[in-house]
Order: C-alpha cells, then sequence, then structure tokens
C-alpha cells in the first residue's frame, strides 16, 4: 500500500492556491496566508499616530489657563481613544494564518499570526478529530477550504484553511480538498490521485 507521502510526491500541490501558499516539508504539508497589502499593513501604525497627536493636543487645551476649552479637550481624547480601538481592531484584521499537517505525529497545526509580538495563538487538533473538511462558497463568488473538528468537551469548531480561491482556480482547489480529506481519513474523498 502506497504511503501519504508518496501519494503527495506523485500529485504536486500548486504552490499557491487562493490566499494561501503551500509548500511540503519533509513529512509536513505548510499552508501560510499571504501577508496584506502594504497599504493595509500602514493603517494601524497611522490611527495611532493620529491617536497621539490628539492625545497631545488635548493635554495641551487641559494644561491652558482659560477654562473654556474643557469641551474641545475631551473631543480630543474621545477621538484618541476611538483611533486606538480602530488600529486594534485593523490590527486583528490583519492578522494571517498557517496550517501544518505533520504526517508523521498525524497532528494538523492551526496558528494566527498577528504582527504583535507574543499575540500569536495555536492549536494542536489530532487527524482523529477532524470531520470534515469543507468547500464553502463566499460572496464574490469565491471559495475557501474550512477544517471541521471536535475538541474534547466542546462542540465542533471550524477554521478556515484557504480563502479567497477564485473560480478558475476551482480544479485544483477540489484536489487540495481530496488530498487533506484523504490525509484526515475522511470517507467520500475519493483517491488522491483519481
Amino acid at each position: 500500500m502506497a504511503s501519504f507521502k508518496d501519494a503527495l510526491l506523485e500529485n504536486q500541490i500548486p504552490p499557491l492556491l487562493g490566499d494561501v501558499r503551500l509548500r511540503y516539508d519533509g513529512g509536513r504539508l505548510v499552508g501560510e496566508s499571504l501577508p496584506p497589502r502594504w497599504e493595509w499593513r500602514m493603517l494601524p501604525g497611522l490611527s495611532v499616530g493620529v491617536a497621539v497627536g490628539c492625545a497631545v493636543g488635548a493635554a495641551i487645551l487641559v494644561g491652558q489657563e482659560a477654562g473654556t476649552f474643557p469641551t474641545a479637550s475631551a473631543a480630543l481624547a474621545l477621538v484618541a481613544a476611538s483611533m486606538v480601538g480602530l488600529a486594534l481592531k485593523l490590527e486583528s484584521s490583519l492578522s494571517r494564518r498557517r496550517f501544518v499537517l505533520h504526517f508523521r505525529s498525524e497532528t494538523l497545526r492551526l496558528e494566527r499570526l498577528t504582527w504583535a509580538p507574543g499575540a500569536t495563538r495555536a492549536e494542536l487538533v489530532p487527524f482523529d478529530a477532524v470531520r470534515a473538511v469543507h468547500l464553502v462558497e463566499r460572496p464574490g463568488p469565491r471559495y475557501a477550504l474550512v477544517v471541521e473538528y471536535t475538541r474534547e468537551g466542546a462542540g465542533p469548531t471550524r477554521a478556515p484553511l484557504v480563502e479567497d480561491a477564485r473560480p478558475s482556480e476551482g480544479e485544483t482547489l477540489h484536489r487540495v480538498w481530496r488530498m487533506l480529506s484523504n490525509a484526515f481519513g475522511l470517507r467520500g474523498a475519493g483517491l488522491a490521485g483519481g
């Protein structure tokens, strides 16, 4: 019986699918989402810069002698707080995803990579806990591959592996779906090569 590694070598994975770069690295399949465009990466820093400017302006207005500026300084402080909140929201939307299929240990590692140091979240899922790999249609039309798994004492959880696959990538998306389904030992996917 051929191993999954042999089947993977016979059915080369695409280097890019949707928003994810894929590569096979010594017994592991690694998928990592592409970084956001530089314009988007600049927005959280710009928001924090505006917040600092507003906070400095509010501090200057509070330090003035006349008591006629409390409304303006309060408004600037409110804008500063709003800009910090916006920066945090933008930062969370810019996070990247990574998944790693470890074939030897039969585990799937799901990671949420963020730009903030120490904020990366990772979860290790045994292949046996994976219940399905779904092909999901998104608005646009775009497609996604979503893994569904169960954690001990919790209901089913879904995590996206691939997002923003174009309709022109349909055949490749279907092939990667079959490959992942076979890796997790799910029924109904057919053989990885067929």
